[in-house]
Order: C-alpha cells, then structure tokens, then sequence
C-alpha cells in the first residue's frame, strides 16, 4: 500500500535549482519534501558544471604556465590524464550522493526517492524502481524542478552508430584517440578544448557559426585558441549521415563528400526541459515547455503549480536557476502566510527573478574565456533601446602580466537614454573574475558618471573598465 504524505511543498527534483527552492521555504517556516528519482544534487553537480570545469581547469592552468617568461621553461611534459580524470571524480564525490542527501537532511528538507507524476491539484504520485511509492499532499505549492534533457538531431545513422552525450564525455575515463564533436554552442566547444588538451585529435562541427549567440570578436579569440589545440573546426556545415566503417571508426559525412573520421562521437546540439511524464497535460499544460511569471508561477495551472530552472526553460543556467529557486521559494513562503498575494510580484523585489530579462551573467570556460552579462548591441536594439557600443582590445598593465601576448577583447552596450551600462563581454584568459563587478553595474543600473568614479586597481586586467569609460568619452 502506497504511504500517504503531506507537507507544505513539495519539489519535483532535487538539483541545485530544486534544492534551493526547498532551503528558502523550509527558512521560511514552512516543511517541504524533495523528490529525486536519481542523484541528489542534479546535473550540475554530477554531469555538467563541476566536471566540465574541472576536466577544462588542468589544461587552462598548464597553459598559463606556459604563458609565462620563468614558468614556461618549468614546464615539462602533457597533462596527466589519469589525474585529470581523479580529480574530476572527487568534484562528483565518485557519483556518490551521501553528501548531498546528508546536507538535506541537516536543512531539515525531506526526501522521497522515486518518479513523480502530478496527479491533480497539489497531488503527486510517486513509483519507485522496486514499485513501490507514496502518495504526496501539498498544501500551498508543487515546484518543479526537473532540470533539462539533451536534444538530439535527426541525423541518419546516429542511434545505430552510437555517441556520447554530454553526461558521456563529463563522466568518461577515457581520453579516445579522435573526437568528434557535432555542435559549436558552449558545451561542444568546452569539451572540445577539454578533450583536444588531453591528448584526443578534434574535430568539431557546428551548423552556424561558433558560439553564434555571442559577439564575433570573442567567439573569433575562442576560435583561435581551439585552433591552437589543434581542434579542426567546421562551421556553416551539417553532418548529412554518421556510421561505422569496416574498421569500426566513425565516419561523418559532410556535404561535399568530406568525411571525418572518429573513435568517439560526441552530439552537444543543446537542451530542453524535462517536462514528460510528469502529468502536465492532464492539467491543460503542455509538456514541451511552460510559460511563469517572474515567482515561477505556471501560467494556466492555478495558484499552486510552480516552476524553476531548466524546467522553467527562461535561462538554462544553474546559476540562474538557483537565483529563480530562491525568489519562487520566497514567494511560496510569502503567500502562504498571506503577506503577498498571487499577481505578479514588483520587479527586483525578493519574489521575482527579475534579472532574467536584463542582468543574466555567463562564463564560458575555455581557454580564452568569455565572460558576458546583460543585453548585446542586437538584443538592446530589438528592445527598442537607444544604444551605443564601445569596444577595444584588453591591453593594460595588468592583462601584459597576466600572460606574455595577452589578447583579449572588452565591450559596453549603454543605454544612451538613461546613461547606464545594459551589457558587457569579456574575452581572454581569466576574465571570469570581470564578470560581478559588471553584472553589479548593469543590475544596479549604475550611472556611467558614478561608475567612472570606481577606480580600478593597479596592475590588473580590471584596468579595461577605466580604458572602456575613457573610450566611451568619460
């Protein structure tokens, strides 16, 4: 017989996004339960962000050594794959979960292991691997937080051939020989760079441009520096067909009659909300994406169902998808209590995830990086904002120390109206740490006659700010 549960809120999904949902209501007073039908702790801990990164950092810091007059005749020898891949397993915990439920449980969040099914209003239903289940009671809210899947394309051959998705080439302990990689977005070209400095013969395929969604001249600088690695780069192209030949390489065939050969076939061609099987459309919803206010709130499906992170499908980044979970928790929390009612809260007050539209910061973690926050030239202009855009390469004090022949490229898009800064990108090697203090400016919508006044420290690659405020006529 199913057990029989209620609590205040349940969250479907217990990722990064789904555990701080769970943390901000429990803070708040109120008793949730998270379910999880595999790791506690979701993609990003497991499969995605601390993986990647940490397959990406040995390769960038060699090189950086590298970089260097001193260290560079230091330095002997390739990367250690096999350290590589160890250190890469400790940031997963050896895809062990102990942890994560144990922080659960310290927070004093519930956690039910199995599938969830919505099966009417704040109800959920749960089966297990073994059958057996629980019956789940929300009094105020159902989250879902089910993160995201791969898209795969329709290629022809694909299934039969076989290819890693990216959960593959994260989680791998193997460097293979030749690598193929069919999409230029962030995860292929992460992963490429990862795989071309841990000793694998590359080759990425992208239909459009790399890194199309970001400025040329970064993406051109990332470029490079795959090329570099030896990374072979096909843009503008589709794979017509995959298959194996008679010596079981790999083979992808291009328009043209070119073909590419690998041991390894990795398919990064993005993601899209893991909405199925969950019962949304008994409830009118349609499970190949949701539409939320600013608290999470599903449009169409009364004051109870919300959403967060990939699931939501706004800003398919776990730190976003955090930022999101805490505002739709403070505003579960809210409710509940009556402080608040059910239309949509005030922008940039704790119950909405306002920055999703203006403020969003990413990094890409290659070697150069790009680091971007808010609108670029096109996305303000489509918005109908008045802009201007100042641009320059970074080459100061501190960018000459960072590394001999540092290249590198900086960008502000200000919003001449109201003489604030909308948009920044940052590209060359550790320009990550640029990226608060400009999502600082653009969501406080500093005045560029204040920002002016915050003085860069010398020698640091900080300088470009005061480079791109003199430029700008500041």
């Amino acid at each position: 017989m199913a057990e029989s549960l209620e609590t205040d809120v349940v969250v479907i999904g217990a990722g990064a996004a789904g555990e701080n949902a769970a943390a901000r209501v429990v803070q708040a007073g109120l008793e949730a339960i998270l379910v999880e039908s595999a790791l506690v702790g979701g993609e990003c801990s497991y499969w995605a962000c601390m993986p990647s990164k940490a397959l990406l950092r040995p390769g960038t810091a060699l090189a950086e050594a590298k970089a260097v007059d001193g260290s560079r005749e230091a330095v002997a020898g390739p990367l250690d794959a096999s350290a590589v891949f160890k250190r890469r397993n400790s940031f997963t915990s050896g895809w062990d979960d102990a942890g994560q439920v144990r922080w659960v449980e310290r927070t004093g969040i519930g956690l039910v292991r199995g599938r969830a099914r919505i099966s009417g209003e704040r109800a959920v239903e749960i089966t297990g691997d073994t059958g057996a289940g629980a019956h789940l009671t929300a009094r105020h809210a159902v989250v879902l937080a089910t993160g995201s899947t791969p898209v795969t394309p329709p290629l022809d051959g694909l299934e039969e051939t076989g290819f890693w998705t990216t959960r593959d080439a994260t989680s791998a302990g193997e460097v293979p020989g030749r690598l193929l990689v069919l999409g230029g977005g962030v995860a292929g070209t992460e992963l490429a760079q990862a795989y071309a400095r841990l000793g694998s013969e590359v080759s990425l395929v992208a239909r459009h441009g790399l890194l199309e969604l970001f400025p040329r001249p970064a993406a051109e600088l990332v470029a490079a520096g795959l090329r570099a690695d030896g990374v072979k780069i096909h843009t503008g192209t589709s794979a017509e067909r995959v298959f194996r030949d008679d010596s079981g390489s790999i083979v992808m065939a291009l328009p043209g009659g070119e073909f590419l050969y690998g041991d390894r076939l990795l398919v990064a061609t993005g993601r899209r909300p893991s909405l199925r099987g969950l019962g949304l459309e008994d409830l009118g919803l349609d499970p190949k994406g949701l539409a939320t206010d600013d608290s999470g709130l599903v449009t169409g499906a009364g004051n109870w169902l919300y959403a967060v992170g990939d699931a939501a499908g706004k800003v398919l980044l776990t730190h976003q998808g955090k930022y999101e979970a805490r505002a739709t928790g403070a505003a579960i929390a809210a409710r509940a209590k009556g402080e608040i009612g059910f239309d949509a809260p005030p922008p940039w007050s704790p119950y909405a995830a306002t920055a999703d539209h203006a403020a969003v910061p990413q990094v890409i973690f290659t070697d150069p990086e790009i680091a971007m926050v808010g609108l670029t030239p096109e996305q303000a202009r489509e918005r109908g904002i008045r802009i201007s855009e100042t641009s320059l390469p970074i080459s100061v004090a501190g960018s000459s120390l960072f590394a001999d022949g540092y290249e590198g490229w900086a960008q502000m898009v200000v919003d001449e109206d109201r003489s604030i800064s909308v948009g920044f990108t940052f590209a060359g090697p550790g320009v990550a740490e640029l990226l608060h203090a400009a999502t600082i400016a653009v969501t406080g919508e500093v005045p560029l006659n204040r920002l002016w006044h915050a003085v860069p420290a010398y020698p640091t690659i900080s300088e470009v700010w005061l480079r791109l405020l003199e430029k700008y006529g500041l």
